[in-house]
């Protein structure tokens, strides 16, 4: 069976594979990652695939229908977010206006928590697949070629006799190395080119070595609506195997970036691989996503192995708002692993929030004050964006500190973060404001700017990363932000 996956257009350079789906200002462009992984296991089954990404090709939707109606699949699955859940479901409305007989599948964190809402929106969608989709979308399509009933497929919500209705749910995968290597449908489907995260040398690859989070992050996203709260990991052995797919089958790589909600989450499990890549001999550098609580023995291990630098939740400096957010860790161990990463030889790239439970203009303050004391190689501040099925968006419209239900006003009109959350104490102007002044503060400090240079010296390989995303992102840093007022 021929099926079509789409990453449909909406603004140029919009990443709607990211946790916060927008146009970066750093102009990061996101792999589509969870419709490669559906693509792989679709192909080893014997399904003939079309994986369209239409921001990183800059395909326009006249683009898109005529290469869709040229394949005529018999499945299209359209991946959505939610600022751009109008757009994505027009260009599935589209789709099927041209290719009827399709049967059109929505997927997606924003769908997956609101799927009653998603299908009132057009008759002409005819599921959303919920959560962790892989398995969901390859049963789908061997039921749908067999002529069967999908009723019966687990992991949808559907039309049935007029009304909405889920089918079963469906379990989490919980053998993750039976997946195929994302990276290889990179290869037959995606130029690496086209794909680029500020905080990696270029071109990177980017992997996933577990699904599901531990953690109780309140605005997190993919535990929350897609993988779950538990954490499921491949083994250490089939993660060392990729790199190697990697460095062998994709030698223009320059880094691998594996983008898990929480690496590192099992000790044990992060040394042994860190061990079998030392003993591997796999010459590529790597950057994960992580919590801000590894320790020196950790750290040292996964620098030996090749880790070039982290990219850490801090949020924020104020130990009340953690717990607020339960993010489950205190200032003084962030303080503590800064310093241990740095005492190890590995950057930091630390992401802070504005705008969380009890956030005042004192708190942002020490929130600045603390990111310029631990110095970071790189950080980002961004306001407090909500997204449908986090704890984070039902305290924000609970309390009516949402300024918009309109999910086209989460971006700006150029789609970057739009805040939408003004609490009491701060307003979302402010938060963007502080934001501003943040980036501007921490970047052109002279301290930070004379030790890139002592950096980029030090390290020439360094130049083209830091040249690419310092090209877009001097623009908003001197520019700022433009809040879009609510309808």
């Amino acid at each position: 069976m021929k099926i079509a996956l789409l990453n449909p257009p909406y603004l140029p350079g919009f990443s709607r594979f990211s946790r916060s789906p927008a146009v970066t200002r750093s102009g990061t462009i996101y792999y589509p990652i969870w419709h490669a992984y559906a693509a792989g296991l679709l192909e080893r089954e014997g399904h003939e695939v079309m994986l369209i990404d239409a921001p990183a090709q800059r395909l326009t939707m006249t683009d898109c229908l005529s290469l869709i109606k040229d394949f005529s699949p018999g499945m299209t699955a359209v991946y959505t977010s939610t600022p751009s859940i109008v757009n994505d479901i027009e260009c599935a409305a589209a789709i099927k206006i041209i290719m009827p007989s399709s049967f059109m599948a929505l997927t997606g964190p924003h769908v997956s928590a609101l799927p009653d809402q998603t299908l009132s929106m057009d008759e002409r969608i005819d599921a959303v697949a919920i959560g962790e989709y892989d398995l969901t979308l390859l049963e789908l399509a061997s039921t749908i070629e067999s002529g069967g009933d999908i009723d019966g497929v687990p992991g949808l919500v559907i039309r049935t006799n007029g009304k909405v209705e889920p089918t079963a749910a469906r379990a989490h995968i919980e053998d993750l190395d039976s997946l195929p290597f994302v990276s290889s449908v990179y290869k037959r489907h995606a130029r690496i080119e086209d794909y680029f995260y500020a905080h990696c040398r270029y071109p990177v690859v980017s992997i996933f070595t577990s699904r599901g989070c531990n953690a109780r992050c309140d605005y997190c996203v993919y535990p929350q609506t897609v993988f779950g709260r538990r954490h499921r990991q491949r083994s250490p052995e089939n993660i060392v195997e990729e790199f190697r797919y990697i460095e062998k089958e994709l030698p223009q790589t320059k880094e691998v970036l594996i983008d898990d909600d929480t690496f590192s989450f099992d000790k044990a499990h992060t040394l042994e691989f860190a061990e079998l890549m030392i003993r591997s001999r796999v010459k590529l550098p790597w950057t994960v996503e992580c919590r801000a609580n590894l320790d020196f023995e950790t750290l040292s291990a996964m620098k030996r192995a090749g880790c070039r630098l982290v990219v850490a939740g801090f949020e924020s400096a104020d130990d009340a708002i953690l717990r607020n957010i339960k993010k489950g860790i205190t200032v003084e161990r962030m303080r503590r692993f800064a310093l241990d990463a740095r005492r190890a030889g590995i950057m930091i790239h630390a992401c802070f929030m504005a705008g969380n439970r009890g956030e005042t203009m004192e708190t942002l303050k020490r929130t600045l004050a603390f990111a310029k004391e631990i110095r970071p190689d790189t950080c980002q501040f961004f306001p407090l964006m909500v997204y449908p099925g986090t704890e984070a968006y039902a305290w924000a419209r609970g309390n009516g500190y949402l300024e918009s239900e309109d999910f086209a006003d989460w971006l700006t009109p150029e789609g970057l973060h739009n805040c939408l959350v003004s609490t009491p104490e701060v307003s979302a102007r402010e938060l963007v404001e502080f934001c501003d002044f943040a980036r501007r503060s921490f970047y052109l400090a002279p301290g930070y700017i004379s030790y890139k240079v002592r950096r980029l010296l030090a390290e020439p390989r360094e130049m083209r990363r830091t040249a690419k995303s310092a090209r877009i992102f001097l623009k908003h840093l001197m520019s700022g932000n433009k809040v879009k007022d609510a309808a």
